[in-house]
């Protein structure tokens, strides 16, 4: 990860610990509360009407046939959109007008609202907008628009880390785009898109601080992860299993936003975090008396989740991403890459490619 300067620079209102406190709390109260449509035309009461009739077995990588290190057997395979897209859990979102997506409200650049949005030149009050906006939001709106016609036949629901996976199984979405990593262990939960981004756990730290990175420089120190994150697997199992920090590292500290690390961080209730260098990249330039320490420890991928079995919500969102991929500088994934992310994490080598069975 490219450890530039520009992760310095604070979000004006997000550096504190006050601000920082009250977007947790604000999160923690949005847990499955359907947000205001961003499109008048949609309708219906909320619920994906997916369900579990007419949706076939799918053959999508499972827990039992995957493996991050072996060629042809990677979680980030996934279905190839020559397949059927148009089947029950398509027809399903165009019946009910508008696509509900799981997402993050409090993760900089990636799903967030701006508290600055709004404020005129002098600091005062202007009208203020509601709207998520993000490198994730962005993604959310392009599928919406490819099944829909309509990039903003779309209702977002904030939900925290832990309840990902829960509200997809739950129907309380079609889908998650929230920074979230394919792993042989969530399929056997949900189904994945193809990769649409790569990253790798990361320290993050006070700059003042002696740790230096994953290494045995976390020696009696406190860490704090998401529950239900790779993170804290990667986490446990470096100490417990591949003895890659020292067993005296104290990782029993979990919330349920990786935004919680932070702040848990600035009240000095923790000594470091471990997340995904991309989110780390982004608390930095959100608060700067804290950096990344070290390099990324692992290979991971986000991908789109969504209901064991959607074949042809799957197949379309690969489309979509096949779509998105192309796009080139001004248009698509590398447009919303320069946007939202380059400053932090310095240009872009483009998306992965994708992987099919």
């Amino acid at each position: 990860m490219d450890e530039r300067d520009a992760r310095r620079v604070s979000l004006r209102g997000w550096g504190g610990v006050a601000a920082m406190a009250a977007a947790v709390a604000c999160a923690l109260v949005a847990v499955f509360t359907v947000l205001l449509p961003l499109s008048h035309t949609a309708s219906g009461d909320g619920s994906t009407g997916l369900g579990s009739g007419g949706v076939a077995d799918g053959v999508q990588a499972s827990a039992d046939d995957c493996s991050p290190t072996v060629k042809g057997r990677e979680p980030e395979r996934s279905l190839d959109p020559k397949g059927d897209k148009n089947g029950a859990a398509v027809k399903a979102v165009k019946a009910r007008g508008y696509l509900s997506v799981g997402v993050d409200q409090n993760s900089y650049r990636w799903g967030y609202r701006d508290p600055n949005k709004g404020l005129d030149k002098a600091g005062s009050e202007a009208e203020k907008t509601s709207e998520l906006e993000g490198f994730d939001i962005d993604l959310a709106h392009e599928i919406a628009g490819e099944i829909l016609g309509d990039p903003d036949a779309i209702r977002f629901r904030a939900i925290p880390t832990n309840q990902r996976i829960p509200a997809i199984k739950n129907d309380q979405v079609d889908m998650v785009v929230r920074t979230m990593t394919i792993s042989c262990d969530r399929l056997a939960d949900v189904d994945f898109s193809t990769a649409y981004f790569q990253t790798g756990q990361q320290v993050l730290a006070p700059r003042a601080s002696d740790i230096t990175g994953y290494d045995k420089s976390l020696a009696g120190k406190r860490v704090c992860t998401a529950k239900g994150s790779t993170a804290e697997t990667a986490l446990a199992d470096g100490r417990d299993k591949k003895h890659e920090i020292p067993s005296s590292t104290d990782i029993t500290t979990t919330v349920p936003n990786q935004l919680d690390c932070l702040v848990r961080l600035q009240l000095g209730e923790v000594d470091a975090v471990v997340t995904d260098g991309a989110l780390a990249a982004s608390q930095a330039a959100q608060d700067p008396t804290v950096e990344l320490k070290g390099k990324p420890f692992t290979t991971e991928y986000y991908g789109v989740a969504m209901k064991k079995g959607s074949d042809d919500l799957v197949r379309r969102v690969n489309q979509v991403l096949e779509d998105y991929r192309a796009g080139g500088k001004n248009s698509g994934w590398q447009k919303s890459y320069d946007k939202w992310l380059e400053a932090d994490l310095g240009p872009s080598s483009g998306p992965p490619a994708p992987k099919y069975k």
